[in-house]
């Protein structure tokens, strides 16, 4: 992945610089030639101009002899300099014969010759080579005296132009490099953090659920994923614990009453013919047996699916459903003799998750009738606070040391052992809080007024921010 980013990049960038370079490369040809173009003229003009007295006096000046083989050295062209009958008067060659020779038939020396400046390019015969040529006439008032040329290999100017347009490509050549070296770096900072991910992602997938990957450094996407990689593990990790939990607290809690069950069925099957009355009775304490197992299945069931709810909370009025459960458990609470109190707002608007508040409320109430005496009173109160909604379930009954109360919401966990009950009401009830986003927690009543004692169980709502 990292070579083929950085492939792709090098390639964007190429094709950036070849849409730009080419016509610049094109305009700087044209720039380029039109300098050699113009720089040459100029120097012929000045040739010309210090030609101009030899001209007139019919006798070569050794100042403008030596001027022209200097400039030959200097510039590399070839400086022919002729009078008005296009005779050579001054050459740059070292071999003076050329001089007096006829120029009159090239074309550029007539142009130049009838008061014109001649530029271009054409196939020297006599040289056998293609030539540039500048040449421009050496006029005195109205008379042309004679004309200056310069002449050049063509390849000599074609060299100087592609000079120019082999700094450019090198220029973006360069360019290109740099872009693939950036590239490199930033292909290599996001693989390697992809390259953490995967390894992450592959502990996980071995059972390494404590692998996790850095969450710093990195695009912003890479940082999220990172992120969201780390919650998923955070998730795994967490329901693998949550099903070894189950497993183990089922494994512990059903082995006992299965124990007792087998063995009374056995006693049962022993007694049947030698003394039924007797068999009754122990199959009597087996049904009892199943009953206590039944409830603890139950419970496991309901903790184990309150353990995977991954429910969006909503918003539940917690005075509506506490005013309801309140009357479907007041029968069974007067057959106790226990009286059932509620005191809630019209409305108090909760988020909860769906269920959840029905299946608190009904955990509490049942606790709470475990141990209410009779001629008590069970308190259920709503009250609103600042940003929340207060839930009490208050009882009479012989309440629990502070450390109790702090230990009441753990599994299988029970204050007494003479109390029918699979010690699992309150972790269901703490387990379906957090899923809310609620609080749970268990106090003495001993500072209550009433001097009964007693529990007070609180459950914390965050208060619903929807409107209507």
């Amino acid at each position: 992945m990292k070579w083929r980013l950085v492939a792709a990049f090098m390639a964007v960038t190429c094709l950036v610089v070849v849409v730009q370079d080419v016509p610049l490369g094109n305009y700087l040809q044209r720039v380029e030639r039109d300098r050699i173009v113009t720089a040459l003229e100029r120097d012929a003009f000045l040739l010309a101009g210090r030609s101009e007295d030899t001209l007139e006096a019919a006798s070569p000046d050794p100042r403008v002899v030596t001027d022209v083989h200097r400039y030959r050295q200097e510039s590399g062209a070839r400086v022919v300099i002729v009078n008005a009958a296009g005779d050579a008067v001054v050459t740059s060659d070292d071999d003076q014969s050329a001089t007096g020779g006829s120029y009159r038939s090239r074309p550029e020396i007539a142009t130049a010759l009838s008061g014109d400046i001649a530029t271009g390019e054409r196939h020297s015969l006599s040289l056998g080579t293609d030539l540039f040529y500048v040449a421009v006439p050496i006029v005195s008032g109205q008379r042309v005296l004679g004309a200056v040329r310069l002449t050049y290999p063509t390849q000599v100017v074609t060299d100087k132009v592609h000079g120019q347009l082999r700094i450019l490509w090198l220029v973006a050549g360069i360019t290109v490099a740099l872009a693939g070296a950036v590239a490199f770096l930033m292909a290599t900072t996001v693989t390697r953090r992809l390259q953490q991910l995967r390894r992450t992602t592959e502990l996980l997938a071995d059972g390494r659920l404590d692998a996790r990957t850095p969450e710093q450094g990195g695009a912003p996407e890479i940082r999220s994923l990172a992120r969201s990689v780390n919650q998923m593990a955070d998730r795994l990790q967490d329901q693998l614990r949550q099903q070894r939990a189950f497993a183990g607290d089922a494994s512990h809690q059903l082995r006992t009453p299965l124990t007792a069950l087998r063995v009374r069925l056995d006693n049962a099957a022993d007694l049947v013919d030698a003394d039924p009355e007797a068999a009754r009775e122990t199959v009597a304490a087996a049904q009892d047996e199943a009953l206590r197992l039944q409830q603890i299945v139950d419970g496991l069931l309901a903790l184990s699916r309150a353990d995977g709810a991954a429910i969006s909370p909503q918003e539940i009025d917690l005075a509506e459903v506490a005013r309801a459960r309140v009357e479907q458990w007041q029968p069974l609470a007067e057959e106790s003799g226990v009286r059932i109190a509620v005191t809630a707002p019209e409305t108090a608007p909760v988020s909860a998750v769906p269920g959840a508040v029905e299946q608190i409320i009904d955990n509490l109430i049942d606790n709470a009738l475990a141990v209410a005496p009779a001629h008590t009173t069970i308190g259920v109160a709503v009250a609103p606070a600042s940003d929340a909604v207060d839930l009490h379930v208050l009882d009479e009954g012989p309440g629990m040391s502070s450390q109790d109360c702090a230990r009441a919401f753990d599994r299988f966990w029970r204050g007494r052992t003479d109390t029918v009950g699979s010690g699992l009401g309150l972790a269901i009830v703490a387990q379906l809080a957090r899923a809310s986003g609620a609080t749970a927690e268990l106090t003495p009543r001993t500072s209550d007024n009433i001097g009964t004692g007693g529990l007070d169980a609180h459950i914390r709502f965050a208060r619903s921010r929807t409107r209507h």
